[in-house]
Formats: structure tokens, sequence, C-alpha cells
């Protein structure tokens, strides 16, 4: 016969204990919510409370009241805090465990340690952002920060836990389990690597679908790299402060005779590929070339190319250290690359070209994944 009695019934028969002191022995700990909530270049929306001496900075949530689910939280503090009382929570991005003897929390702060969820909040749109309305009593300001700036401003456990959960957002992997701001399982492919989304300017990503003028030199060439079941191939180049995604590509040289040259040189220093057939989908416009010397007024290329081989991980010739290799679907790409609406037009188109130039299928949404260092072998 199946008891219907719940696991918190089940108490050895040796403890004899009354309702009460089986009550006060289970463990207590104080619950927390908040939300990942971005703008449309991907980065995190922080708040900066008035009561804290401090100069720390938090996502937007709060403390679960008696009773209360941390969703219904959630979205009360999001009303409080922003005043956005629409805003949908699409689901659990992480979940930690905070010990009671953890070095971030206050001094004096008698804690028995803390369950934190956090939500996804989604992406404001630019009315929705300027309809945040904060209590002054309570937040002094509110703030998008690329994540790299964001850690900063975080408490330490803080800024690991905004990382992961942000993290398995972009990554489209499960649900992060953390404990004392570390992965309880194996961490994904972008947390081993510290990748952040590559904010860059709305101007880098608007696409222009004509010829390259020839007043415009070509100084740059990237692409949306293709392998056989529809996802892009990602290179994070890792430095002090993370690794920053970019399509395979480069700066072109005056020893490439074309900037398909250029592209079918960089993709193997870089991430080790072979590609064939690249097209190209257009250029944005570089107004100053500021990056390349002050050039002036110039167009990178965007092109897309199908992958038919990748070779085992080596040292770029750059930068003397290898990269990661990143498999992503294109609207994963996309978002990580930080490019906002114009970017995710790109690899609508990426991906459309793919499916009619070479038959290639839409990427179904997956884990963003690490190519592995031996290479892979593709059909």
């Amino acid at each position: 016969m199946t008891s219907s009695a719940s696991p918190s019934d089940h108490v050895a028969p040796s403890a004899a204990l009354s309702v009460a002191q089986y009550a006060a022995s289970r463990h207590a700990v104080w619950l927390g919510a908040a939300a990942i909530v971005t703008d449309q270049v991907g980065r995190v929306l922080l708040v900066h409370p008035t009561y804290r001496e401090d100069d720390q900075w938090l996502l937007p949530g709060g403390v679960v009241d008696p009773g209360e689910h941390p969703l219904a939280t959630c979205r009360r503090e999001i009303a409080e805090e922003l005043g956005l009382t629409d805003l949908t929570l699409s689901g659990v991005l992480a979940v930690h465990s905070l010990s009671s003897n953890h070095p971030d929390i206050r001094p004096g702060m008698p804690c028995p340690g803390e369950i934190r969820y956090v939500f996804d909040g989604g992406t404001l749109t630019p009315d929705q952002a300027k309809a945040i309305r904060l209590p002054r009593e309570e937040l002094s300001e509110f703030a998008f920060f690329e994540t790299r700036d964001a850690v900063q401003r975080l408490l330490p456990v803080d800024g690991q836990i905004m990382l992961a959960a942000y993290r398995a957002r972009l990554g489209g992997t499960a649900t992060a389990h953390l404990a004392d701001g570390q992965h309880i399982l194996e961490a994904p492919a972008l947390d081993r690597h510290d990748v952040h989304v590559r904010y860059r300017p709305l101007w880098d990503s608007p696409l222009n679908r004509g010829p390259v003028p020839e007043r415009l030199p070509v100084e740059q060439a990237w692409a949306w790299c293709f392998v056989p079941d529809g996802r892009v191939v990602l290179v994070a180049d890792p430095g002090p402060r993370g690794a920053l995604p970019m399509l395979p590509g480069g700066t072109v040289e005056k020893t490439d005779t074309t900037p398909e040259d250029t592209l079918h040189r960089e993709a193997a220093e870089e991430a080790q590929l072979t590609l064939t057939d690249p097209v190209r989908l257009g250029w944005v416009l570089d107004e100053t070339g500021e990056v390349y010397g002050g050039v002036g007024p110039n167009a990178r290329l965007r092109l897309a190319a199908r992958v038919t081989a990748i070779g085992p991980a080596a040292i770029d010739p750059a930068t003397g250290h290898p990269f990661a290799r990143l498999l992503a679907t294109p609207a994963q790409a996309a978002a990580l690359l930080g490019w906002g609406p114009p970017g995710a037009r790109q690899a609508r188109l990426a991906a459309e070209t793919a499916q009619e130039r070479w038959g290639l299928p839409t990427a179904p949404p997956a884990a963003v994944e690490e190519v592995p260092t031996e290479g892979m072998r593709l059909s």
C-alpha cells in the first residue's frame, strides 16, 4: 500500500519527537528571489539600494515573505522596485544555496544561510526601460551593465550567481544549481571559459545588403560558419576579464588577395576550420576606422560559409594561445555577440542562406557546446 504521508512526515521511530520538536529540528534558511533582466544588446539590469552603507549593487528582487512562493516574490519586487507590472518571468535560471558562514555575509548579520531563486525576466524594449520608476526611499538608481562591469559592482558571490544564471539563459542549459557561488555539477561551456556577452554599440550591426561601394576599403571579414546540423562556430578569446565571443574571421591583411582569403586564413588559425563556398551577406559601416589606425570610413564584411572539417585545437599565431571553440544556434550566437535586434536579423539571414544554398536544417534549440579538443568529423 502506498503511504499518503509526505516525505517530511517520515521520522525515524527512535527519534520519538513531538511535532513541535520535529519542526524545530528542521534546517531553516532565508529565501530570496531575483531576476535577470537585460536590454536589447544584452546588458544586465542592476539597481543601487539606498539602505546599504557599501557601494554594492543588486539584481532586482528581494526577500521572500512568510508563506510566499519565490515566483510571487519576484513578480512583486519587480513591480515595487521597477514599476513594471507586466513583465513575464519565463523560467528559473539558477537556484543558489548560501552557507551561513560565507564571507560575503555582512559582519554581525545572523544569517542561517539562504536559498535564492533567479528567474528569467527577459529583454526590455526601449519603451519598457523608459517606463522604469524607482522607489526613491529604497533605490537611488538603476543601470544596464555589460556583465564584466556588472560583476565589479556586485558582491563576489552575487556576481557568480548573476553570471551562472545569465549564461544558463544564453547557453540554453538547464537550471544552474549552485552552492556558495560554484556549480554543484559540471559547469557548462560558457562558465568553464568565463564567456561574457561581447557588447557592441548598435552601429556595428545594421547590415547593408548591396555591394560594398568602391570608395570604402574592406578592413574586416567575419562569417557565420555552419556545421551540418545548422549550428555555427564561435570563437572566444580568453582575457584577464573573461572571454569574449566572436565570429571566425578577422582583419584583411595586405597579403590577402580577397576578403574571402582573409576568412579562410583566420578561420583556420583561430578555430582550425576548413571552409567552403563563402557567400557575402552584406557589410556594416565603420565610420571612423579607429581600430585600424584611424583609416576613416570602411566596410566590415559579413559572410556565411559551410564548415567541412574542424581540426584539433591549436595555438592562434596572433595571440599565442588557443581560443575556445563553441557550437551555438545562430540565435544564441547573435545574443552572445551583443549586436541587438540587427544582429538577430543578421543571424536569421545567415540561417536562411545556409538552408537555401547548402540545404542545412534550422538548428533546433540546444545547449551551447564546446568543440572537442581533438576536433570533429563532419559528414
